[in-house]
């Protein structure tokens, strides 16, 4: 089993197990109890979001009242839970599932497929993986992993770096990637380190206190068996708002890694390990429960900031004309002997 999932495993038995749990009526004063406790005992970044949650709770429980119907409780409840500004805090339904937008929403558009595929790969690509790869001009690597859900395999990715191994450089772009496995995070880092590597801390609650969580256990990675096609020249990392989650995690590593630049805008963060709870109707409440640290120690929550000098968003107005001014960027940086 992979470390890290078995280390998760045990903080969310010790998460169910830290304290007994009350039982509430199946009414809108129960549940929007229920929900206000949940949170309040297992939510791991309060502090991180700045959020007052009594203060939460004193705005909010005067709106409750037993005559609601279940769509207004649900969405005074999705409220609520948007003040935690978290993409991994969800309420669900039958009906709906709440989802926080504003972490990405309120950002530039920073990646068009359209105007990579069309304009530098010439809709000429190879895709294994969820992995599109093609070599640009300049002789640099290009590879696209849209969503972390996809699973590496590693043959697909001896493939991958074999068929790139000539160029002089690597871009790989996890522009709007939204996460997915963190299996996969360690899969391709493995390609990028030549010793047992520190690649970040994970802390869980240990109680119901905003302030109980266990010490940061470290965990690391081993570079990829012996046999495999590794890589050890320059990288840039494209990044965009919308990159959370898993792929933020492995922005976070690549970020520490020698020969490794972060090309592109801060991304939208999603460090917490989400946990699931029920309320008493029926309805699901995911939230983040497990804070990832980086290598450092630092949080993650709040995104992963681009290298010195290298954050720059996509121009619209060279859009138009075929220029992803990220992409250019990269190439530019590469091929001038940044990242040596």
């Amino acid at each position: 089993m992979n470390r890290i999932y078995a280390y998760l495993i045990l903080a969310l038995l010790t998460l169910t197990s830290c304290h007994s749990l009350e039982e509430w009526d199946d009414n809108p004063r129960g549940n929007f109890e229920s929900l206000w406790k949940i949170m309040d005992e297992h939510y791991c970044f309060f502090e991180e979001k700045g959020v007052d949650w009594n203060e939460v709770y004193a705005r909010y429980s005067p709106k409750v009242s037993n005559q609601m119907t279940s769509k207004e409780l649900f969405d005074m409840c999705a409220d609520m839970l948007n003040e935690l500004r978290d993409g991994h805090t969800n309420l669900t339904a039958t009906f709906n599932t709440s989802y926080y937008r504003k972490w990405w929403s309120d950002y530039p558009e920073n990646y068009s497929a359209r105007l990579v595929e069309e304009h530098y790969l010439n809709f000429n690509y190879l895709s294994t993986s969820g992995i599109d790869y093609a070599i640009l001009p300049e002789n640099i690597g290009y590879m696209r992993y849209g969503s972390f859900g996809y699973t590496i395999g590693e043959g697909n990715l001896d493939q991958i770096l074999f068929y790139l191994n000539s160029c002089d450089a690597l871009i790989i772009d996890i522009r709007d990637n939204g996460g997915g496995n963190m299996t996969n995070v360690e899969t391709l880092v493995r390609r990028f380190i030549t010793e047992r590597t520190l690649v970040g801390y994970i802390s869980h609650k240990t109680g119901p206190g905003h302030k109980d969580f266990s010490k940061p256990y470290a965990y690391y990675f081993d570079p990829a068996e012996s046999g495999r096609i590794m890589w050890g020249k320059p990288i840039a990392v494209l990044t965009s708002r919308g990159t959370f989650s898993a792929a933020n995690n492995f922005a976070s590593i690549m970020k520490l890694l020698p020969r490794v630049t972060m090309i592109g805008s801060t991304t939208g963060g999603g460090s917490g390990m989400p946990f699931n709870s029920e309320l008493p109707c029926g309805w699901g409440v995911r939230f983040s429960a497990c804070s990832v640290l980086d290598a450092e120690g630092n949080t993650t929550e709040n995104g992963i900031e681009p290298t010195a000098g290298c954050a720059i968003n996509l121009d619209p107005a060279a859009a138009i004309n075929g220029h992803d001014t990220i992409l250019d960027f990269a190439i530019e940086y590469l091929t001038s002997g940044g990242g040596k």
